[in-house]
Order: structure tokens, then sequence, then C-alpha cells
């Protein structure tokens, strides 16, 4: 039996709880610096506060410390470890090296963050010999290199990303933002350059294409292939959005969770979720209806073509009609979706510009906007990029989470028990004294009525056995709400105590960590205990970070498995025309800045590098 983690971004705690009732087995939140997002960042004690909420389900608390750190920061990172031992945290998701000595003596396990560029199974083994005990796979990596890697390194826990944003780079290899914008992506403060409008113009000066978003991709999505993923070898399905709020996490864990749901009863002998609970949902989850650019499965089954947002990085949302007739303020539209008052359309202009308006009044195929939208035209396709009933739903509680209890109701020799068994957990009892009487009428409905009353706690009768002996004798229901009264309370101390195992890896007898990976280059070093590790590793040396040194800015600023080349059809690798264009190719932004780029065909990799 393995089982089956749907790991969920928090924002905030109420977005990790909201995932937790949701569904999700496992939540990941930023602390107050040194994550990722750095607007994504949490006090200690809120976190503390998930965690408690969390842990009753079992389900599992990460925190990113995933950013590069300098040496003056060192002191700090080490006290927010051991503040975060100390809330109950159940690992830390990391980047930088300086983390291993950092938590050394804690026990917190370490999981590898994408950050730190995973393409291979020697990348993993290298990651595996230092101490980490999972890593985040690359989001660019194939279900074949999957299966390879856990062939590999069967013992560390795999967890790839299913949904969400797509980074255009390989994370950690990424420094535009940084190069052009002095924000480093490897500080949590990406500018989203990969979002940006180009040109793209050949060595000759040609333009070959203007005002496109030609680094931007659709969104990942990986929800009709999680048994795949799952049979692979990945214990963990990783959901991206620490910037969204609760609507999303309600929608999209409430997806993926039903979906994981459904395979674990389908192939109940081989899989189980790893937290414990049932939810119940108040909705009907819907991944069309939130923020997405389009859907890819990107190179899960290996180079696609049409992953590209190349119109726009905005969300354009679903098609609902054709702009029939423009009559004064009302829009007419032929179609067979309804709107409603509050949405959110958009359109594409005569210059393929994305507008948009906010429907003020909708009847049937008429809809009145509040502001009349410049440059709409009869013909003009329309999407609805916010759905404002949909939203108002999510606004409000839609799912219920409890531990299931099986009860067994008994006699005593001067009173009655109520005994409950959890799902994964030994029984707790209770007993109370009461005076045997014969009853003068049956007591089994009532006791079972009063006894399913659980509630506002998180536990959900879904199995009463009542004794005969116990049900002969009458019972006050007083008495019978102190017993359930009780037991609830012996139940919460127990879920309160629970503390998960904190497995750590043996170390790997035999060669030294770098001879597992002699191509490796350690690279993003920003301080003096990251050059240190790598040194002990046996790494003869190492790229020192570009946000300590500009002169590191030798190397390519983007390093993409996005091929803008195949992604116009002229590839020359897989097939495609013949380019009539003149390399180099540049891409042209802003203030007339450029970025060269070069195709590496043989490695099947396109790197943006500076002009």
């Amino acid at each position: 039996m393995r089982t089956l983690e749907l790991l969920a971004p928090a924002r905030d705690y109420a977005c990790g709880v909201a995932a937790v009732d949701c569904g999700a087995d496992a939540v990941y939140i930023g602390a107050e610096r040194f994550g990722a997002r750095a607007a994504a960042g949490n006090t200690i004690s809120d976190i503390a506060r998930l965690i408690e909420y969390a842990h009753k389900f079992r389900v599992k608390v990460y925190a990113t410390l995933n950013t590069i750190i300098y040496d003056n920061e060192t002191d700090d990172v080490s006290q927010m470890i051991k503040q975060l031992d100390k809330a109950g945290i159940d690992a830390i998701l990391v980047q930088d090296l300086a983390l291993l000595p950092l938590t050394a003596g804690t026990g917190v396990p370490l999981h590898a963050s994408t950050q730190t560029d995973i393409r291979s199974a020697e990348d993993v083994l290298m990651l595996r010999a230092l101490g980490f005990t999972r890593v985040v796979l690359g989001r660019e990596m194939s279900l074949e290199e999957i299966r390879a890697v856990n062939a590999a390194c069967p013992d560390v826990e795999i967890e790839c990303f299913v949904h969400g944003a797509l980074c255009t780079s390989y994370s950690g290899a990424c420094y535009a933002s940084q190069y052009f914008f002095s924000r480093s992506a490897n500080r949590g403060e990406c500018a989203q350059f990969c979002r940006m409008k180009f040109d793209l113009i050949d060595g000759g000066g040609e333009v070959i294409k203007a005002g496109l978003y030609l680094l931007s991709l659709k969104d990942f999505a990986l929800i009709n292939h999680l048994e795949e993923l799952a049979d692979a070898g990945v214990c963990s399905f990783k959901i991206e959005g620490r910037l969204k709020g609760d609507g999303y996490v309600k929608n999209v864990v409430s997806a993926y969770s039903q979906r994981l749901d459904e395979l674990c009863r389908r192939r109940s002998g081989e899989y189980a979720r790893s937290s414990i609970g049932r939810t119940e949902y108040a909705f009907t989850p819907d991944l069309a209806k939130t923020f997405n650019r389009g859907y890819t499965t990107y190179f899960f089954a290996g180079r696609k073509p049409n992953t590209g947002s190349f119109n726009t990085p905005k969300v354009t949302g679903e098609s609902v009609g054709i702009v029939k007739k423009i009559e004064g303020r009302c829009i007419i539209i032929s179609g067979f979706t309804t709107l409603s008052n509050g949405d959110g359309v958009c359109f594409f202009d005569k210059n393929n510009e994305l507008k948009g308006f906010r429907v003020n009044r909708a009847e049937g195929t008429r809809i009145f906007p509040l502001v009349m939208p410049k440059g709409l035209k009869t013909g003009m396709t329309l999407y609805r990029n916010r759905d404002a009933a949909f939203d108002k739903l999510l606004s409000k509680r839609v799912a219920t989470r409890r531990i299931p209890v099986k009860l067994t109701y008994s006699a005593t020799p001067d009173g009655f028990s109520l005994a409950a068994e959890t799902e994964r957990e030994e029984g707790v009892k209770t007993a109370i004294s009461f005076a045997h009487t014969i009853a003068t009428k049956p007591q089994s409905d009532n006791i079972r009525t009063l006894l399913s009353r659980w509630g506002n706690t998180i536990y959900k009768a879904v199995e009463i056995n009542i004794e005969d002996e116990a049900a002969q004798y009458f019972i006050s229901p007083a008495a019978l709400s102190e017993l359930r009264h009780d037991l609830a309370r012996l139940l919460d101390e127990r879920y309160k105590a629970y503390k998960p195992a904190r497995d750590k890896l043996p170390p790997p007898a035999g060669a030294s960590v770098a001879a597992l990976n002699p191509a490796y280059k350690p690279k993003n070093v920003a301080n003096s205990l990251a050059a240190e590790v790598y040194k002990e590793a046996g790494f003869g040396g190492y790229n020192v970070a570009p946000e300590v040194d500009p002169s590191a800015f030798n190397c390519p600023l983007m390093q993409c498995k996005h091929c803008i080349r195949y992604a116009l059809g002229y590839c020359t690798k897989h097939g495609g025309a013949v380019p009539t264009w003149r390399e180099p190719l540049f891409l042209r932004f802003g203030n007339n800045r450029r970025v060269r780029l070069e195709f590496d065909c043989k490695a099947c990799r396109m790197d943006v590098k500076q002009v």
C-alpha cells in the first residue's frame, strides 16, 4: 500500500484551512521571509495555528524557505528554523544548501525545492546523498523521465507539480528578472519577464513576429494523468499558486482531491490518501472557471505543440458566444452560455489586444456593460473570465471535512460506556455511572439519534453499534450527551498530541556526493555555508550567484525547454518548415532592449542570452 498526497498552496492561514477542508493531504506555506514568493509571507504564529488545525486530519504542513540567502542572513534563517521546528512544521522546502548545516540539530526533514533545478536521476541521487528526503522535480520532466528517477532512487519521495502556472525557464536557472529589473527570482521577487510582450527579430533586423508574448506559457493541468504519475512513483501531487486567493484553492483542491479519491477507491489495495477524514462538498468544482491561461500537459508525454499563451498572459476564460449585434448600450450575442450580472467578459480587438468589461445587467442573450467597451465589433468572440455566481459560491464555505467514527455503546456494571474507532488510529473509550433501569419502551432509536449529533466538531458518526444488554436500559438524554462530549474531548486530545514521524534517509555508502553527479556544477552560491557544503561534498568549484556578484552574469539569462523555433513550426530536430530568416534570432522588448536566442538542438533547449 502506497499513500498519495495532494499538496496545496496556502497564501495565508485562511487559504490553508480552505485547502484542508477541501481535501488536501498537505499544505505548503511561506514564512515571513526567505520564501520564493516574497509577497506571500506569514507569521510563525499563523503557521502554528495552521499546523494545529491541519494535524487533526493528519494533514502535513511544509514551510518554504527556498530562496538563496546571504551571509548576513544566516542567523535570521537559523532562528526562523528553530521557531518553525517548535511550531511543529513537518518539513522545510530548500533551495540554498546553507540550510543543511542550519537544520542539522533540529531533525526537520528537508525537501529539495524545484528551485534546486532538478532535471535528472543524477541530480536526485546527489540531493539524496546530501540529506534530502524528498525532491520536487522540474515541471519539464516527462513521464518516462519521472519513471527513470524513481527506478534509480526508489527511497526518495518524489513530488511533482500537477497544476498551475508554468515558469518558462528551468526553476533556479532564471536570471532575467535580476539582470533587467534588479528583482531576483531566486530571492522570491520575480518580475515575470516571461509574461512580457516581445518582437521576434532575425539577424538582418527583419521583424518575424510583432507584439506577442512569446515566452508566456499556458497553465499546467495533469488532472487526467494522476494514475500514471502514481504508477511512475510520484507520492505528492503539487498544486502551484501561493499568490492565489482561497477561491482558487477551494476549486482546484476539490477537483484534484475528488479525482484522487476515485483512484484510491478503484485501486484500494494499492493506494490510499496520506491524511484522514472525509470531505462533503456543497459545489461542483470546475477548473475552467478558475484563473488559467488555457491548459497544457507541457512535456508530460514529450514535446507537443500549442503550449504557449502568446496572445496574452492574462486569463481569457471560457468562450460564451459571438457578438451578433450592437444596439446602443446593449450587446446581443449568439451562444449557449447564460451570463449573469457582475460577470467579467473579454475579447481580442482588431489589434489582437485583450480588452474587457463588466456585465452590469444580463437578459438572456442581451448584455448591458457597465461601461461600453471600445473596439468591440460584430463577429468578435466573447470570453467570460469571471463567473460572478461561481465566485460568490466560492466566497462561502463549500466543503466540510470530518473524521468518521464508529461508535459502540455498552452497559457496564455501574452504568454505560461509549467507545470510538477512527481511521488508522487506536480507539478511545469513556464511561459514566448511571443506575440500570429497564426501559418501558425500546431505546435503540433514541440512543442512535442522540449519539449521531456531533455538532461543530470534526467528527461524524458513520456507524453506531448498541449492544443488546445496553439497549434494554433507560438512559437520560443528558447522560448520553455527557458520554458523547467526553468522547469528543478524548479524541481531540489524541489528535492534538499527534506528532508526525520525521524520517531521514541513511547516508549513502561509498563514493563522494560529487561522484554521483560528475557533470554537475554548483550554482547560485550566495554564502559561505553553502560553499562549504559543496566543498565537503567533493565539488571542485561553484558559480557565485549573480545577486552577490554581477560579474557572474556569464551564463544564460534563461534556460528553457520551451522553444520559440519549435512553437512557430521551424524545428530542425522534430521536423518543420525551413526558416526564411537569418539567425541569430533576438527578442526585443521595452525601451528597445534585446536578448539573443540560442538553440541547443542536441539538448533540445533554448537559451535566452545577453546581447
